[in-house]
């Protein structure tokens, strides 16, 4: 096993190793041991150091540590050398476990809260979400009369999905701008309402394939601009 761990920054209480190589109690001789402090230059088992009645909990959770540490009368520091790194690393804590069994109950109140409170924000997205594509629809309709209403709200539901990064939810679209809404509304006619998508699938350049259905898309929003 390396040499012992530099405990001058290390936090007030027990410093326990794992160790790397079987190594035995020196006062029991009870081994191979999973966890070991240093006394005298020899290894001790937990009982033997006082701190059998502890209960290990690994690294990970920052609050569960934190809390289960704060109320816990005795804890100790788990570390374990690191060959490549040449250096002692944190692994996780020994505490009491009632104070583990209180961190954890703390820390289950919280994510509750943390739960009840994402679905208070989805239920409040989700009716913003409602209240912009109804605007969305109703701009749609205004731009285009002739649209028929279902279709505006279909093109309005489509381009403003949330994280879909259509042209709905850019800083245009969600200002109602005119360009904003003509160009999901000449998007929609493009792929719904022409060849476009099977030209670009039989292998036609984008821009060809935009050339070929140019006139189909201008006359069904001629028609759409009519009251």
């Amino acid at each position: 096993m390396a040499g012992p761990p530099d405990t001058s920054a290390a936090p007030a209480g027990p410093l326990v190793i794992q160790p790397l190589k079987r190594r035995h109690c020196a006062e029991c001789g009870v081994g191979p041991l999973t966890l070991l402090t240093l006394e005298g230059g020899g290894p001790r088992c937990l009982d033997c150091a006082d701190l059998g009645h502890l209960v290990y909990l690994p690294r990970g959770d920052t609050a569960l540590t934190r809390r289960a540490r704060e109320g816990s009368g005795l804890a100790a520091v788990v570390v374990r050398f690191h060959r490549r790194r040449g250096r002692y690393e944190r692994q996780g804590v020994l505490v009491e476990e009632a104070a583990l069994a209180r961190a954890e109950q703390r820390c289950l109140a919280d994510a509750e809260a943390r739960a009840r409170r994402r679905v208070r924000d989805a239920a409040r997205r989700a009716a913003e979400d409602v209240r912009f594509t109804e605007a969305f629809a109703a701009e749609i309709h205004r731009l285009f009369p002739g649209c028929p209403l279902d279709r505006a709200r279909a093109i309005a539901a489509h381009a403003s999905v949330r994280g879909s990064g259509r042209v709905g939810r850019s800083a245009a679209g969600r200002a109602l701008s005119k360009g904003a809404v003509t160009a999901a509304v000449t998007a929609a006619v493009r792929h719904t309402a022409t060849p476009y998508d099977q030209l670009l699938m039989s292998g036609v350049p984008r821009g060809e394939a935009r050339r070929r259905i140019a006139a189909a898309v201008d006359s069904t929003l001629r028609a759409w601009r009519a009251p």
